[in-house]
């Protein structure tokens, strides 16, 4: 037994690291609407999802079971068999889950441990059928196929549906409150409060309480059979003590009704889904105990009675939610997933994670089109007053003492959290199986439109980055099944071996990953001013600065590698510069968004510094735009495997770069030590510049008459100096704004 023991200890070691991959991917679920609205201090909000998910742990419900016996009749499984399978479903879902924390998306881990121990079971099976041709059985016999075609089909159900109910319901009560809700809430608020408390309370009694292993089965039993009353009662408590809280207090209901929304979410995410991290090391013991109290070989034990119900201790569940509270307060991953939800839902403008996509672009024209074949159909007075009702320009956004701006407001914070307990609940009472995390995304993504956050600057790239992650849920479906369906194999052929490889080759991803990420968020960091707040302080300003010499250092390094590279025809050194130049571009975007922030709310420009601040943007778009196509220009002359420019060609644009160097290294001097830069010297080297470039280009077409250059390097002579030049002449007018701005940016008054 001492290989058993082994894998145990490798299971459960599995199981710590899991449950911190985990939670940081499904901390979104119950996060996202109370830090996107500002509902409470960070510290507040983290206090009630901690409080929640330590009270969840208690609650063990289905997934439990499913692990055990919901995706595989364990009755045609061996001890040994079955011990493999849910040691290939756990490195598995450690390594699936780190790779969407890695790259800040959201997924659900429900659907990723049935996939696993779907694909686990198959591949088990498959084995099993294949040593035994003449036992008449079919790999139906081994799975439980009801339960796996209603998981899957609950999976399409649950997105649809969420995203239609948000839609609906958020529209009918902007409709109703408006962006100004604060002085219609007063008359119809606590009505709303009782509903949005009566669908909490209905999500933590179905979702929660009747898994909960301190709760007893005639008590369960008598909820379920007073569910009615209950609800009744609960509306009609909740509203009364609403409206009394908003005759006589100043208290901002609404902060309750997200908190305690926050708190329910993060009840039932521990009681539900903490079985997905712990549930497969807990059927292996089982199986385990099993065996060693049967006694015999391990390879002839059948798992009959892993099909009898069975109860987590508490103490295990205890510790495991210890665990989750740990990674929450400190998962650098699950506040990257968290803010990609949030930025996707958001109603104010800024730069966009996503880029468009063919798809994208078509979903938004056909509702375009169906918006304006609506706004025909319905008379201009009911057209106007809905508009009105729901004019995205009155949201005003709050600002918290960290200087953190609200992505959405309360009110559509509640709505989130009401339709998604509710959804969810009520599935579940049906027996349906939903994925908390595919209802809670799409309720979100849907009120935001309802809100029209998705206008027509903002719409293609948020369309496209929810079709992204949408598109990953069935991704994780698929390598789900096919990564525990290719380890559960070389387990089962190579045993020993085969768990020491894949342990380390976990382990070296998980490492890899953390490093990854870390990077990514730095650079997310680097790519711009954080937050709205800092851009309206003048102390601040002073970073406009230094984000503009950092972008033009990137381009001198960038041309440098690229001159250098395609004169000796390194195809590496240029892939390298044109990555650079991409991120460039990508920076300079974030940069430019943050530089509109700053003239929208800081009252320092007037006439002057206001349209030099506007030169100073688009002197940057030019830089960049530029700066890739010259880097793409020389990468793709030598990944098409054409000849490196000649003597004559090479030297010249060498001459070019390090003339364009040592402008922007001028320029760059004075900015980096607060000086006022000396416009009429640097537009003189512009000038000198501009008529060298004229020069060099003149020499080509003397060596093209004399046949001494070919037609294409010739080409790719003149368009590259003149995008030198082009950049050249931005810089210098980058010199001339910074020097109207001087006493805006540079000194900082």
């Amino acid at each position: 037994m001492g290989f058993y023991i082994f894998i145990l200890i490798v299971l459960f070691g599995t199981a710590f690291t899991d449950l911190i991959v985990g939670v940081s991917n499904d901390a979104v679920n119950f996060l996202n609407s109370a830090i996107g609205s500002k509902a409470g201090k960070r510290r507040t909000i983290m206090i009630v999802a901690a409080l929640g998910v330590l009270i969840g742990t208690t609650f063990s419900s289905g997934m439990m079971e499913v692990a055990r016996k919901g995706i595989f009749h364990p009755e045609y499984y061996t001890m040994h068999e079955v011990i493999i399978i849910f040691l290939g479903v756990m490195i598995t879902d450690i390594l699936l889950l780190d790779l969407y924390n890695t790259f800040a998306l959201p997924t659900s881990t429900t659907v990723s441990i049935v996939f696993e121990i779907f694909g686990g079971a198959v591949a088990i099976g498959l084995i099993k059928l294949s040593g035994d041709m003449q036992s008449g059985q079919s790999l139906l016999d081994f799975i439980n196929t009801k339960s796996v075609i209603k998981i899957i089909s609950g999976i399409g159900l649950s997105i649809i549906f969420a995203f239609i109910f948000g839609l609906i319901i958020q529209y009918v009560t902007r409709v109703i409150f408006t962006f100004n809700y604060q002085k219609n809430f007063k008359r119809f608020g606590s009505i709303y409060c009782g509903l949005a408390l009566m669908s909490i309370t209905y999500f933590v009694l179905i979702k929660g309480a009747k898994g909960s292993s301190l709760m007893s089965a005639e008590n369960a039993l008598w909820i379920k059979t007073h569910i009615k009353q209950i609800l009744l009662f609960s509306f009609l408590g909740w509203t009364v003590i609403w409206q009394l809280v908003l005759t006589f207090t100043k208290i901002n209901v609404l902060k309750i009704i997200v908190l305690i929304g926050t708190f329910a979410l993060a009840l039932a995410f521990a009681g539900n889904d903490l079985v997905n991290f712990i549930g497969a090391p807990l059927g292996a013991l089982g199986a385990f105990r099993i065996g060693t109290a049967v006694g015999g070989d391990p390879h002839t034990i059948l798992m009959t009675a892993l099909n009898e119900p069975v109860r987590a201790m508490t103490w295990i569940l205890l510790v495991a939610g210890a665990i989750m509270v740990i990674t929450l307060w400190r998962s650098k991953k699950a506040q990257s997933v968290a803010k990609t939800e949030i930025n996707l839902g958001r109603q104010s403008e800024g730069s966009e994670r996503f880029e468009s996509s063919v798809l994208a672009r078509s979903i938004v024209r056909m509702w375009v089109s169906m918006s304006d074949l609506a706004q025909k159909l319905i008379p201009a007075t009911i057209r106007s007053w809905l508009a009105e009702r729901t004019n995205p320009e009155n949201f005003k956004p709050e600002v918290d003492e960290n200087g953190d701006v609200q992505s959405f407001d309360l009110l559509r914070a509640a709505v989130n959290l009401m339709v998604a307990a509710g959804l969810v609940s009520f599935a579940t009472s049906l027996k349906l199986p939903l994925s908390t995390t595919f209802v809670t995304f799409m309720v979100a993504m849907a009120t935001s439109l309802a809100d029209k956050s998705w206008g027509r600057d903002s719409a293609v790239y948020r369309v496209n980055g929810v079709l992204t992650v949408i598109a990953g849920w069935f991704f994780t479906a698929f390598m789900a099944f096919t990564a525990s369906f290719l380890f559960s194999t070389l387990i089962y052929h190579f045993e020993l071996p085969a768990i020491i490889v894949l342990v380390i080759l976990a382990v070296f991803f998980f490492y890899r990953s953390n490093h990854v990420h870390q990077r990514r968020e730095e650079k997310l960091e680097k790519g711009g001013l954080k937050h709205q707040q800092e851009l309206a302080d003048l102390g601040h300003t002073k970073q406009i600065v230094k984000e503009v010499v950092q972008m033009l250092e990137q381009v001198q390094v960038g041309v440098h590698k690229s001159v250098s590279g395609v004169c000796a025809g390194e195809r590496k050194k240029l892939k390298s510069a044109w990555k650079l130049a991409c991120e460039v571009k990508e920076d300079s975007c974030i940069l430019s968004n943050d530089m509109f922030n700053y003239m929208k709310m800081a009252d320092e420009f007037d006439s002057e510094a206001g349209p030099a601040f506007s030169r100073t943007i688009s002197a940057i778009e030019v830089i960049s735009a530029n700066f890739i196509s010259f880097t793409l220009a020389l990468f793709e002359h030598i990944e098409n495997n054409h000849q490196s420019p000649e003597d004559e060609d090479a030297a010249e644009l060498k001459a070019a770069e390090k003339i364009f160097s040592e402008f922007i290294c001028k320029l760059n001097d004075y900015l980096e030590n607060n000086l006022e830069p000396n416009y009429h010297e640097i537009q003189e080297n512009a000038i000198n510049f501009h008529d060298q470039i004229k020069k060099f280009q003149r020499n080509q077409i003397k060596r093209v008459k004399k046949q001494k250059a070919g037609t294409r390097r010739s080409l790719l002579f003149v368009t590259t100096v003149s995008r030198l030049d082009r950049m050249a002449q931005q810089v210098a007018v980058l010199g001339e704004t910074f020097t109207v701005m001087k006493h805006v940016v540079i000194s900082g008054k």
